[in-house]
């Protein structure tokens, strides 16, 4: 095969410059702008599906916890710290390992090699699942390594007996994620959006009977974890096994999943690492507020604000997927310009949307409190806090969406430095000293975090600015037909 022949020639810039003429000039903008709103529309039809998938699969582990916690404060204490340690030991890290295949799957797509995402993703499944027996077995032993680092016996125990019925749901998030990245990049959202609607309403039926019916108690919620997520596995497969949508990109089972694993491994390494730097800074941020004076005060305050930021999260999110998608499948087909234009539109949208959800988020804050407590202390205190978590939003977003960025590009190692530096050298020091030094308490955990996602963003954007997009446009089509020789020559022999 003469790989020169088949690469996707270059197009010219999108926006063209204007001539001297006003009226060349009149049509230009024109074209500019019908080229703005319609990347706006393709944006936001990827966007709003994969905010529903996100926030739906979000609800099972909060609906889970809420049947646990009409069984006492016991049951509660566990649940919540056995969701939390397997966030952290297991969920994360599948998660970023799976983000490779934004770059792989979105690239091949659009270079038009459609059969090289059933390829990348059994290749991703596979690695994943392995992955998964080391997860599982630190999992089994979530008690024991509570108690290593002083958690309280009573509550470690009950989290590992609840994390131990939930290890069937660690393999299933591993497929779950690759099927998800495997449509998103195809740009097939709504079946996702559909299957985890279905998903969390038959998950509250199978809380509700394992957890009061069945005599399981905790552990029947943990088991229905794992039954949920399966569910949602099962669905994906049954769609992409049946549908026309997948005709193109399914190739059933094949032996060259084998191949290639080291670079499929270059960027979900990376990955992983970008994804749980971040996470694991948050819930540090829940430990150390344990150290603080009045400690249960200052827990509760931040597992609020924590909370609430979780779930506004998912809007930059799904703008993160939206145009990871978009810069992978433009750069893939040899579109530079259009790659570049919806990193232009996401971001403008980013900082729409960080701004109005940082207002409604102050305006909210003397009331937000009691959804959560009656106590006055932790309503005032959550008061104090709110403008602090709508600056971290705003931030928090411009990062996604350039997080997203990074992904559709192949970034994925230089945005694991960025997150070791920004988190590791300059937001959890800046926390200990605002909190522990300066004894500004919550707020300067919360500080502290600010100061990583200001570097996160300046560095990330300072990267997205300097870029060469004809350079990127390049660099993935070489990477999509690297993938491709192994195979040949596999037909070939």
């Amino acid at each position: 095969m003469d790989r020169g022949d088949e690469k996707p020639t270059l197009r010219s810039p999108l926006i063209q410059s204007c001539g001297e003429d006003g009226g060349e000039r009149s049509k230009g903008k024109v074209f500019q702008r019908d080229k703005v709103v319609e990347e706006v529309k393709k944006q936001l039809w990827l966007a709003g599906p994969l905010i529903s998938v996100s926030l739906l699969q979000y609800c099972l582990q909060l609906i889970s916890v809420m049947f646990v916690g009409h069984l006492g404060e016991l049951a509660l204490s566990g649940a919540s710290m056995a969701t939390s340690f397997a966030s952290v030991t297991g969920s994360s890290l599948l998660m970023g390992m799976a983000s490779a295949l934004d770059t792989l799957c979105g690239q091949s797509y659009g270079a038009k090699q459609y059969h090289m995402l059933s390829i990348h993703m059994q290749r991703a499944m596979l690695i994943l699942l392995i992955v998964s027996i080391p997860l599982a077995t630190i999992w089994a032993y979530t008690g024991t390594i509570l108690m290593a680092v002083g958690q309280d016996p009573e509550i470690s125990q009950e989290a590992e007996l609840y994390a131990r019925f939930m290890i069937p749901s660690l393999f299933a998030y591993g497929l779950l994620q690759c099927l998800v990245r495997f449509l998103q990049t195809q740009n097939i959202v709504f079946p996702m959006m559909l299957s985890s609607g279905i998903t969390t309403l038959l998950h509250v039926l199978v809380c509700w009977f394992l957890v009061f019916k069945s005599g399981l108690g905790s552990k029947g919620a943990a088991l229905a974890n794992s039954i949920s997520c399966w569910i949602n596995v099962l669905l994906l497969a049954l769609y992409v096994k049946f549908s026309s949508s997948c005709s193109k990109t399914r190739t059933g089972f094949s032996k060259e999943a084998l191949h290639n694993i080291p670079s499929f491994l270059r960027l979900a390494i990376p990955s992983a690492v970008m994804v749980c730097l971040e996470m694991w800074s948050f819930e540090l941020m829940v430990l150390l507020s344990g150290l603080l004076p009045n400690p249960k005060l200052q827990t509760s305050v931040l597992s609020i604000c924590l909370n609430t930021a979780a779930t506004v999260w998912m809007i930059p999110f799904g703008l993160s997927g939206a145009v990871s998608t978009r810069v992978s499948n433009e750069l893939g087909a040899g579109h530079p310009q259009a790659a570049r234009l919806a990193v232009f539109v996401v971001l403008v949208m980013a900082i729409a949307e960080g701004t109005l959800l940082g207002l409604l988020l102050i305006l909210i804050r003397n009331i937000w409190g009691y959804a959560y407590s009656n106590e006055i202390e932790v309503v005032k205190y959550v008061a104090a806090m709110m403008p602090i978590v709508a600056l971290s939003n705003f931030l928090d977003g411009m990062q996604c969406v350039l997080s997203g960025t990074a992904r559709g590009c192949g970034w994925q190692k230089i945005g694991a430095f960025v997150n070791l530096g920004s988190y590791y050298l300059v937001g959890i020091p800046c926390a200990i000293l605002l909190a522990f030094v300066f004894h500004i308490g919550g707020r300067g955990l919360w500080l502290g975090i600010i100061c990583a996602l200001i570097v996160q963003v300046l560095s990330l954007l300072i990267v997205t600015l300097r870029t060469n997009w004809e350079d990127e446009a390049k660099k993935a089509t070489d990477r999509v037909y690297d993938a491709i020789i192994p195979i040949e020559t596999g037909s070939l022999s």
